[in-house]
């Protein structure tokens, strides 16, 4: 059976992404990293875009590896499949934090549409009640982005954009850092895994 992950992690954000301009923060090793502010919230949204020189079935396979995923997801500890309708999942993760930060965990509903230009689009959103607490851990409360992979000629390319509310007390310098640091470390890691799963096949 497929699953859709979602490599949401634990992100810093909060509210709605508003129409303003994205802001390059970080252009570095073929990814770039965009920020966004929200209206009425200390956290922004990101958006993080880079070009793979593989397959669309072979990034498809790495999101679809429930067990695996933490490979590459950023802060990713553990993360499982709990129900699946047709081209809709809905994945647990959970989420390590530097000290004194508590641990996160979220449930995120993943749909994944697929178009007849072979692009692919999977849409995240939080449903934080589908389980209840965790002890040990704090609840992301909101999660809204996507997943957008769109193939060209010698690759995909991948557009990752979330806008979430990490839920609890979370220091300014860590919510800085995270909207940045998260994107551009999920993206290298699953670029990474992906060109040499290509570059590894007899």
């Amino acid at each position: 059976m497929k699953s859709w992950i979602v490599g949401v992690g634990f992100m810093l954000l909060s509210g709605a992404v508003q129409a303003q301009a994205w802001q390059l923060v970080k252009d570095e090793a073929g990814i770039k990293v965009y920020l966004q502010p929200a209206a009425g919230s200390n956290f922004q949204a990101f958006r993080a875009v880079t070009r793979m020189r593989t397959s669309l079935a072979q990034v498809l396979a790495l999101q679809d590896d429930v067990s695996s995923a933490c490979a590459w997801m950023h802060a990713c500890s553990q993360q499982r499949l709990l129900e699946q309708q047709g081209n809709v999942s809905w994945i647990y993760s959970q989420f390590n934090a530097p000290w004194p930060v508590k641990p996160r965990d979220s449930i995120v509903r993943v749909a994944t549409e697929f178009s007849v230009d072979g692009s692919v689009m999977r849409y995240l959103n939080e449903e934080a009640e589908y389980l209840p607490l965790q002890q040990g851990f704090v609840r992301v409360s909101r999660v809204k982005g996507f997943w957008q992979l769109k193939p060209y000629e010698g690759g995909v390319e991948v557009i990752y954009q979330v806008h979430s509310d990490p839920g609890g007390s979370v220091p300014a310098w860590l919510a800085n850092s995270f909207v940045v640091d998260a994107p551009f470390n999920t993206l290298i890691n699953l670029r990474k895994l992906a060109e040499n799963s290509i570059t590894s096949t007899p």
